[in-house]
C-alpha cells in the first residue's frame, strides 16, 4: 500500500486555434453523416415536403383562375347571359371546394412533416452529445489540462445543437425554399417566359452574394462560439467554486470579468449580426425587386392583352415565392456554415485519437501480488515541459508494505499517483506492477485494482449509497453497502438523516462536512476492494474528532493490503 501527501494542483488550460478554408467534400460528408441513422425518418418528412410544398405551389395558380373567374361575372350583365353566370359560379365552387380538400392535406402533411424533423432533431442531438461526451472521457488527462471545462461543455451544449438543427429543421426549411424558388421560376415560365425573364434576372448575383456571405458567417460563427466557450468556462469555474469567491469578498469582481468575457462575446455578436442584417437586406431587396420588376412590365402586358389580370396576379404571387424562396436558400446556406463551423469543433475531439486507450492490454492473473516498481522514471508534465518533476527515480514498493511518502510541495508526491494511475506515461523510464510495464496493461483493469482517498474527496451529486456505489462493477447488495459504510465509521451518522443512504450530498458533497464526505470515499474504497490502496493525507483536513473516527476506519482498511 502506498501512502502520502497531496498539494492540490492548478491545472492550465488552453485552446487550438482553428483557420478556416471553403468547406471541402469530406465536410460536407461528415456532417451529413450525423443524420444518416434518421434518414427514414427525414426522408419520410421530405416527402411529406414535396405535398406540402406542392399544395401551396398550387395557391397563386387557383387564385388567378378565382380572379378571372370573378372578372368574367361582373362582365356578364344581361339576362342572356344568366346561364352562362350559373355555370361560372358553378365552376367558382367546384375550384372552392378543391381548394378546401387540397388545404387539408396540405396541412397534415405539414403536421407530420414537423413532427418527424423535430423527433429526428431530438435523436440527432442526443446522439451527437453521447459519441462527444464518450469522446471526451477516453481522453488522456493531459488532453484536459490544455482544453478548458467551459470550452468542451459548449461543445456538448451548443455546437451539437447548431449541428441537429441545421440537419433537421435548417434542411426542411432549405428544401421547401427550395421547392418554392424552383417552382414558382418554373410557373412564372409556364405563364409568361418574357416576363419570367425579367423577373428572374437578378437570382445569379443574389446567389453568388449568398456563397460569398455565407463563408462570412462560418468564420464569425465560429469566432462567436469560441469567446462564449470562455465566458461559459468562467462562470462555470466561479459558480462551482462560489463559497471561496464569497471568502474572498470577490463577488464583485468576478462579476466584472464576467461582463468583461461577454463584453467580448457581445463584440462578435454585434459583427454576426452585421453581417447576417447585411446578408438578409440584400436577399429582401432582392425579392421586393422581383415583385416590382413584374409589375411594372406585368402591367403593359395587360394593357395589350397578353395576359389576363388574374394570370398578372399568379404571376406575382409566384415572383414573390420566388422572393421568399430565395431568402430562405440563402439563411439555409447561411445557417448550414455555421452549423459547419460547430462540426469542426465537435470532430477535433470525436476525431482524435487518444494516446491510452482504455479498453486494450493485458489483463494479469489474480489474484495480484501488488508489487510496485519506479524504474528510472524522468517525468514532466505535457503542460509543463521544460519543467523536470523526476530524473531517474527509482522506488521499490514490496506487496503488503506499508510506505509513506513525505516531501515538500512541488515535489511530485502527487505525481507518484498519476504516474501510478497511468493519468500520463513517464518520459523515460518505466512504472511496473508485478513486474509487468504498466502501459502494456489494460488501463481500465488497471485502476480497478487501484483504490485511493483524496485528502479532499470529490462527491459527485446524489446520494450517499450512489456515492458509495461509484466504481464498482456488477449487483452490489444494501447489505454490503452497509458493511462499507460501518467499517468506514460512516454508517451511523448516515442512519441519522432523514434519507439514510438516499441523502442528497449536493454538487461536490456540500451538504456533507469534510470529515463525512471522508468516510463516505473511505466506503467507496472498501466497497471496491482493491488490491493497491492509495491514502491521500485522508486526515489532514479534519477537526480532531473526525480524524480519530478516519484513522480508526483507515486502519481497517489498510489490513492485508
Amino acid at each position: 500500500m502506498l501512502s502520502r501527501l497531496l498539494r492540490t494542483g492548478v491545472v492550465t488550460l488552453g485552446r487550438r486555434n482553428i483557420s478556416f478554408s471553403r468547406p471541402k467534400g469530406k465536410e460536407w460528408k461528415k456532417l451529413f453523416e450525423f443524420a444518416y441513422p434518421e434518414r427514414k425518418a427525414i426522408g419520410g418528412a421530405m416527402g411529406l415536403i414535396l405535398i406540402s410544398s406542392g399544395v401551396t405551389m398550387s395557391v397563386p395558380y387557383a387564385i388567378g383562375k378565382i380572379i378571372d373567374i370573378i372578372y368574367e361575372l361582373g362582365d356578364r350583365n344581361n339576362s342572356d347571359e344568366e346561364k352562362k353566370k350559373a355555370s361560372t359560379r358553378s365552376r367558382l365552387n367546384s375550384l372552392c371546394t378543391a381548394l378546401v380538400v387540397v388545404f387539408g392535406i396540405g396541412a397534415i402533411c405539414n403536421f407530420g412533416r414537423v413532427y418527424l424533423i423535430q423527433l429526428s432533431g431530438q435523436r440527432i442531438t442526443a446522439r451527437i452529445r453521447s459519441r462527444l461526451f464518450s469522446s471526451i472521457t477516453k481522453q488522456e488527462t493531459a488532453f484536459f489540462d490544455t482544453n478548458k471545462t467551459g470550452e468542451l461543455v459548449n461543445r456538448l451544449s451548443s455546437d451539437s445543437m447548431l449541428v441537429s438543427q441545421a440537419l433537421t429543421s435548417q434542411i426542411s426549411s432549405g428544401m421547401r425554399s427550395s421547392i418554392m424558388a424552383l417552382a414558382g421560376g418554373g410557373m412564372m415560365l409556364f405563364m409568361s417566359p418574357q416576363l419570367a425573364l425579367v423577373g428572374l434576372s437578378v437570382v445569379p448575383p443574389v446567389a453568388g452574394w449568398a456563397v460569398w456571405m455565407g463563408k462570412k458567417v462560418k468564420n464569425i460563427s465560429h469566432e462567436y462560439q469560441n469567446t462564449l466557450a470562455d465566458a461559459t468556462h468562467l462562470a462555470q469555474e466561479r459558480i462551482a467554486n462560489i463559497r471561496t469567491v464569497r471568502a474572498f469578498g470577490k463577488e464583485v469582481q468576478e462579476s466584472m470579468a464576467y461582463d468583461e468575457k461577454m463584453s467580448l462575446v457581445l463584440d462578435k455578436g454585434v459583427k454576426e449580426a452585421l453581417i447576417q442584417a447585411k446578408f438578409y437586406g440584400m436577399t429582401g431587396l432582392t425579392g421586393n425587386l422581383i415583385i416590382l420588376s413584374v409589375m411594372f412590365y406585368g402591367g403593359f402586358l395587360v394593357t395589350q392583352d397578353v395576359i389576363t389580370v388574374g394570370n398578372l396576379t399568379s404571376f406575382i404571387l409566384y415572383s414573390g415565392y420566388v422572393g421568399i424562396g430565395l431568402n430562405g436558400v440563402s439563411s439555409f446556406y447561411a445557417e448550414i456554415m455555421k452549423a459547419l463551423g460547430a462540426a469542426t469543433r465537435i470532430w477535433e475531439i470525436m476525431d482524435r485519437t487518444t494516446h491510452m486507450p482504455l479498453d486494450t492490454g493485458l489483463i494479469l492473473p489474480m489474484p495480484l501480488n501488488g508489487h510496485i516498481t519506479f524504474e528510472k522514471v524522468g517525468f514532466s508534465y505535457p503542460s509543463r515541459p521544460d519543467h523536470s518533476i523526476f530524473d531517474g527515480l527509482n522506488l521499490n514498493i514490496e506487496s503488503k508494505q506499508i510506505l509513506a511518502i513525505v516531501g515538500s510541495s512541488g515535489s511530485g508526491k502527487s505525481t507518484l499517483t498519476s504516474l501510478l494511475l497511468r493519468l500520463y506515461d513517464p518520459n523515460m523510464g518505466r512504472v511496473c506492477i508485478d513486474g509487468t510495464d504498466i502501459r502494456e496493461l489494460n488501463t481500465t483493469w488497471l485502476r480497478n485494482q487501484i483504490g485511493i482517498v483524496m485528502q479532499e474527496p470529490v462527491l459527485f451529486s446524489g446520494t450517499i449509497k450512489e456515492n458509495i456505489l461509484y466504481g464498482t462493477e456488477g449487483k452490489i447488495e444494501h447489505e454490503e453497502i452497509v458493511s462499507a459504510a460501518k467499517e468506514s465509521n460512516a454508517h451511523d451518522f448516515i442512519m441519522n438523516f432523514p434519507d439514510r443512504y438516499d441523502t442528497l450530498v449536493g454538487e461536490r458533497g456540500v451538504l456533507l462536512s469534510g470529515g463525512q464526505k471522508q468516510r463516505v470515499a473511505i466506503a467507496r474504497a472498501i466497497l471496491k476492494n482493491p488490491q493497491i490502496l492509495i491514502l491521500d493525507e485522508a486526515t489532514s483536513a479534519l477537526d480532531a474528532a473526525s480524524e480519530h473516527e478516519v484513522k480508526e476506519a483507515l486502519n481497517r482498511v489498510m489490513k492485508g493490503r
